[in-house]
């Protein structure tokens, strides 16, 4: 019972905190949200709702990026199967626009392979990244490329990312994936061959136009372990894709957001959103001076059932509570800025985030 009434209210706080935001902004101070943007960079937390963004408020000295944003949203994360959604469909949601059944990457519930936005901002010639701290064949970032019924077969899915035209820049954790593999086939080497760069740190990267970066065989290690990774590698890939003409599209994703509400370590979770904040506030900042890029920060689903509470009922200390070790069903927080942020506004499905983007650059 306990867990019900907590999440209940975690649902009432969730759209007040956010309904509270988007009165509170001012856009006419922001860029002219009218025009059509040149560049999308699309941030994912994963398992962060509002209680998330929340904790990285009342734990920073100074206001977080989310402040930053002048359109903020809710996002329902229900799948095709289930009224909880895991990191594969609720990736494959917002990068395809279809919902699908859990476990599924790439597909729509009839495991159906479906395009996603980065495949298609592609095929229309712009240069695209992914960018992560978890296995880069994880379940969301897989979504942007790969098509499996399974998201655990991540040996297929290193093979989705290797046969793939579609990508430039890969940067993220798995290398295992890549190289020890049941067919005995050394993926990298293949990459390589076919034109790709290959690095395992991001220190003195060429200019090629496909890099790949696995720093690690597994997943990254936790922040702030692997210092700024997420923060630097997500500005080389801008660096990297905005040489283009065309625009780009990147998807950079705080992976471990959703490994520490898992654990239910409130410690562990709060260092990683200070990084996904730090990295949100160096996007923001390229963003603002270039003026052509929209960036929009949302989640796949809420992890922990987090929530946090005064333990003596007095209101005078606040600690944090996990509900579950699971995922669960509250609706997540959507952030935008630059042109085209305004359409991103009130509450929307997950689905409707690929729609949206692609009617904006049209």
């Amino acid at each position: 019972m306990k867990k019900y009434i907590l999440l209940s209210t975690l649902s009432i706080l969730t759209i007040l905190l956010s309904y509270s935001c988007s009165l509170t902004k001012d856009s006419s101070s922001y860029p002219n949200y009218s025009q059509k943007p040149k560049n999308i960079i699309l941030m994912i937390g994963d398992g962060m709702s509002t209680p998330q963004v929340y904790a990285a408020m009342l734990t920073s000295e100074n206001p977080t990026s989310f402040e930053r944003f002048p359109i903020t949203g809710l996002v329902k994360t229900y799948s095709k199967s289930h009224k909880i959604t895991d990191s594969a469909a609720g990736g494959t949601a917002i990068a395809t626009g279809h919902k699908t059944n859990n476990g599924m990457i790439g597909m729509n519930s009839d495991s159906i392979p479906v395009p996603s936005v980065l495949e298609t901002l592609s095929e229309k010639g712009m240069k695209t990244g992914v960018v992560a701290t978890s296995y880069i064949t994880h379940a969301t970032p897989a979504s942007f490329v790969a098509k499996n019924i399974n998201r655990n077969n991540y040996e297929e899915i290193a093979m989705d990312f290797a046969k793939t035209d579609k990508v430039n820049i890969l940067i993220g954790g798995g290398k295992k994936h890549f190289t020890e593999r049941k067919d005995g086939i050394n993926l990298i080497d293949k990459m390589v061959s076919e034109g790709w760069s290959y690095y395992d740190t991001l220190i003195n990267i060429n200019k090629n136009d496909k890099i790949m970066i696995l720093a690690s065989d597994d997943h990254l290690p936790s922040y702030p372990t692997r210092g700024d990774f997420l923060p630097e590698a997500s500005i080389m890939a801008i660096n990297a894709l905005n040489r283009s003409e065309n625009g780009f599209f990147l998807m950079i994703e705080g992976s471990q957001i959703d490994f520490a509400a898992h654990d239910s370590d409130s410690t562990y979770l709060v260092n990683e959103m200070h990084d996904f904040d730090n990295t949100i506030n160096k996007v923001l900042d390229f963003a603002e001076k270039d003026g052509n890029t929209l960036v929009i920060v949302t989640a796949d689903h809420e992890t922990g059932g987090l929530t946090m509470i005064d333990p003596n009922g007095h209101y005078t200390e606040t600690c944090f509570k996990f509900s579950t070790g699971s995922h669960s069903p509250l609706l997540v927080p959507l952030f935008a800025f630059g042109p085209g942020a305004d359409e991103f506004s009130g509450i929307i499905e997950n689905t409707d985030i690929i729609k949206i983007i692609l009617n904006i650059i049209e």
